[in-house]
């Protein structure tokens, strides 16, 4: 346990706020967006301004503790004992520079403020799915949105950082400046410093167009391989996304849809219809329900099934390097059997275009991996979790042998680690920048593997 009387001395110093275990406001402050994980760190911390956060980095070193950076509590991966955890709130600067196409936002923002200035300007900005994420914990991870076989992941499109380091020095890092700490900022940031704002490129979208088409669940292996087919035509313009839903069978869900199962296409354009594509899409069976035509970023965000409050949830995602008729089959029988119950949705990503070439360096990469597959488990009241837990080990079980080498850390599981997306060699890379920025351990290791 941290000395809590040096945490103590600190907070008064703040012009922030800093909550210890014994303060009334602590648990709400230290839970995480998935609050199916726990966390129990030495303390919560909200700091007002840079200088905020170098009181928070002297008492780090003085009270044998590291500060882990937790915009929004996505992403959460672990106890933190011995760490405090620290809330960027209050960075929360926005500015869009329209005529060079450049969004510059604090690290407390969230996407969907982002999404909302950029209304109407012909510009979109990067974003992941959901608009209540962090811009920087999205970002800094890799990030993959409904654009990113337009412009590649987030990650990608970061220009630069306000960064402050272990050693207090707060300035701005682009790849001119300091090209290796950009390439770790891009996709594992936090283990080398505090990023207090980001300067990011957004992608022309001079004509949104957006398509969405709902099939029952016998049709689930025609529509998924018209999806895959659509490969091999499909512009870095068109984003596809697919859904397997199966609704439970709770009153409170309208009759039409309870214990019922859907398989729901999502596409989005950003250089207007794709009609021709789309049609091999629809003539994969019988369309229930379809919804085509101009959208907008703020509709495609408004419409994101994600939870917009922090909820407890399991579930366990994989980078593909390949989507055969065999992994299909395998996917959707696995998909049907009434033990898999547990499993509410699934999603299928496509990757390729922009995201096999990427314009800037980083740690974070999808080169070469064809599609993103999650599961998502729910923990519902009352319900035991080996059912779930089981579910999860079973779809990995069916992927295995589809696996890219490597998927992206912002679709890492709670217990997974950077291992995970980067070779022996680039994690030697990030354990040895970490050693020179931070030489005396000040900022959390983060998913570093231990």
């Amino acid at each position: 346990m941290a000395p809590l009387s040096v945490l103590d001395d600190a907070r008064t110093a703040l012009s922030g706020s800093l909550l210890l275990p014994d303060d009334e406001q602590y648990d709400a402050a230290r839970r995480p967006w998935n609050l199916a994980v726990e966390q129990h760190p030495a303390g919560v911390a909200a700091p007002a301004d840079v200088d905020d956060l170098r009181t928070l980095l002297h008492a780090a070193r003085d009270a044998g503790v590291t500060l882990a950076v937790q915009p929004s509590g996505h992403g959460a991966s672990g106890d933190l004992a011995g760490a405090v955890i620290v809330r960027m709130t209050a960075f929360d600067e926005l500015s869009v520079d329209l005529g060079a196409g450049i969004v510059r936002v604090g690290s407390g923002v969230r996407w969907g403020t982002v999404v909302d200035a950029l209304e109407g300007t012909g510009w979109v900005a990067p974003a992941g799915t959901s608009p209540v994420v962090s811009v920087a914990g999205y970002t800094l991870g890799g990030g993959h949105s409904w654009s990113s076989r337009t412009a590649g992941l987030g990650s990608d499109n970061l220009r630069a950082v306000w960064l402050l380091r272990a050693d207090g020095t707060h300035e701005r890092v682009d790849d001119d400046s300091d090209p290796d700490l950009m390439w770790a900022i891009r996709g594992a940031g936090g283990v080398v410093g505090v990023v207090t704002a980001l300067e990011i490129d957004l992608v022309p979208a001079p004509s949104v167009w957006g398509a969405g088409l709902t099939f029952d669940a016998a049709d689930a292996t025609a529509v998924i391989r018209a999806v895959r087919d659509l490969v091999a035509d499909a512009p870095s313009s068109l984003n596809v996304f697919l859904n397997s839903m199966r609704m439970p069978d709770a009153p409170q869900l309208p009759a039409e849809i309870r214990g019922r199962s859907f398989v729901t296409v999502q596409a989005l354009s950003t250089q207007g219809p794709a009609e021709a594509l789309i049609d091999r899409i629809r003539a994969a069976g019988t369309v229930q329900r379809e919804m085509t035509g101009a959208t907008t970023p703020r509709t495609i965000a408004d419409a994101s099934p994600e939870p917009t409050e922090p909820t407890p949830g399991r579930g366990a995602s994989a980078a593909l390097s390949a989507l055969d008729d065999d992994t299909i089959d395998a996917l959707v029988e696995f998909r049907g059997r009434p033990e898999q119950w547990p499993i509410m949705g699934i999603d299928l990503r496509m990757l390729g275009g922009a995201l096999d070439a990427p314009r800037r360096a980083g740690f974070a990469s999808l080169v070469d991996a064809r599609w993103l597959v999650h599961a998502l488990v729910p923990n519902l009241p009352g319900v035991p979790a080996e059912p779930g837990d089981a579910s999860v080990r079973g779809f990995g079980d069916v992927l295995a042998h589809a696996l890219a080498p490597h998927t992206v850390p912002t679709f890492l599981g709670p217990d997974q680690t950077l291992d995970g997306c980067g070779d022996s060699a680039a994690i030697d890379r990030l354990r040895a920048l970490r050693g020179e920025t931070d030489p005396e351990q000040l900022l959390h290791e983060g998913r570093l593997p231990r």
